[in-house]
């Protein structure tokens, strides 16, 4: 099976449009704050309708209040939320409140760190690894870190799972033939600076992954 693409933090039509343009199978709106792809939720709404139904909408959330999470939710017509920073409970808790998949970031930087992903079987319906970020950093993706993708090797997945931290055009076909990911992530690795995209990177990245 070929290996699809998620897009992650589009803000403008024209990087939502390479994206569609480039065969992406999800494009991911960041609701975090302290993010420079922070998006209001009105903004993430035009942004859907326009790719009207061509790809799937992930809502990318930092353990939210329940609230805020649901009428995001309703107000975008996300189908999947990625939750970080979040335990398993409240992933179950979060995915019950909103009716959305539910998508659970799993820090990685060592191999003990791909432990904390069981917890999620029956409570998420999808794991994703990324990078770990430094305690103190205040994001906890999207800083185009990247884990060794060996600790992956052998490791009894306990649900479907997509790979995230540093893939760019550069190394995602490595990094899919390396891991077996189905499922890839790119934020900063098609952004031309923090938080602003690049339709000619998207179109580079989305490329590469085709052709892995």
């Amino acid at each position: 099976m070929a290996a699809t693409a998620k897009i992650c933090g589009i803000s403008t039509p024209q990087t939502l449009d390479a994206a569609l343009a480039g065969g992406a199978s999800h494009v991911g709106f960041v609701f975090f704050a302290a993010s420079p792809r922070n998006v209001a939720a009105d903004q993430a709404a035009a942004l859907a309708a326009r790719a009207g139904g061509r790809v799937r909408t992930v809502g990318v959330f930092v353990d939210p209040e329940d609230g805020l999470l649901a009428e995001t939710v309703r107000t975008v017509g996300l189908d999947a939320i990625q939750l970080h920073r979040t335990a398993p409970d409240r992933v179950a808790h979060l995915r019950a409140v909103s009716g959305a998949e539910a998508w659970a970031a799993v820090a990685v930087r060592t191999r003990a760190d791909l432990e904390a992903a069981r917890p999620f079987r029956g409570a998420a319906d999808r794991i994703l690894y990324d990078a770990k970020t430094p305690d103190d950093a205040a994001l906890p993706g999207g800083m185009g870190l990247r884990f060794d993708w060996s600790l992956l090797d052998g490791f009894n997945h306990p649900l479907p799972w997509a790979l995230s931290g540093g893939l760019t055009a550069g190394n995602v076909r490595e990094a899919i033939g390396r891991t077996g990911a189905r499922l890839v992530d790119a934020s900063s690795g098609v952004e031309s600076a923090p938080g602003v995209k690049d339709a000619d990177l998207i179109a580079a990245f989305l490329d590469a992954v085709a052709s892995a």
